[in-house]
């Protein structure tokens, strides 16, 4: 059976690299800080503009339910007719490719569906869409 005849040596962490890329980061921070410093202090009047509408993308398409009664709600909320256009009339200036889902009772008349239906044109939205479900095999 052979024997060790040598030591063998123990690993050592070298940390160079590491502290060359955190001294490089205090850096860089350090001087963006400046950066920052002197562009605040610049004494500019920058130029002001009209509003103009929202940065982000379209929410979710809005919920108009219809109920059997004819009780009509806007993404939970009771509303008339008359502010269910003018809330999708708002909502519309933020957001000017809007969506809006109709969904109606199918035991409740369809007037009150037509009725929904007409304010979300007068409110003008152009993508509207009328939720159903299908029937299945022997219904």
């Amino acid at each position: 059976m052979p024997l060790k005849t040598h030591h063998d040596e123990v690993p050592t962490l070298n940390l160079t690299s590491m502290i060359d890329v955190v001294f490089l980061l205090i850096i860089f921070f350090m001087v963006g800080t400046k950066f920052a410093d002197m562009e605040r202090d610049i004494a500019l009047q920058v130029p002001q503009v009209s509003e103009g509408g929202a940065l982000t993308p379209a929410p979710e398409k809005r919920i108009v339910n219809v109920y059997r009664d004819g009780r009509i709600t806007l993404d939970r909320q009771d509303v008339s007719l008359e502010q269910l256009e003018a809330q999708l009339a708002h909502a519309r200036t933020e957001y000017a490719e809007l969506g809006v889902i109709v969904r109606g009772d199918a035991e409740g008349p369809f007037q009150n569906v037509a009725s929904a239906l007409n304010a979300c044109r007068q409110a003008g939205i152009s993508e509207l869409g009328i939720s159903v479900r299908l029937a299945r095999g022997g219904e």
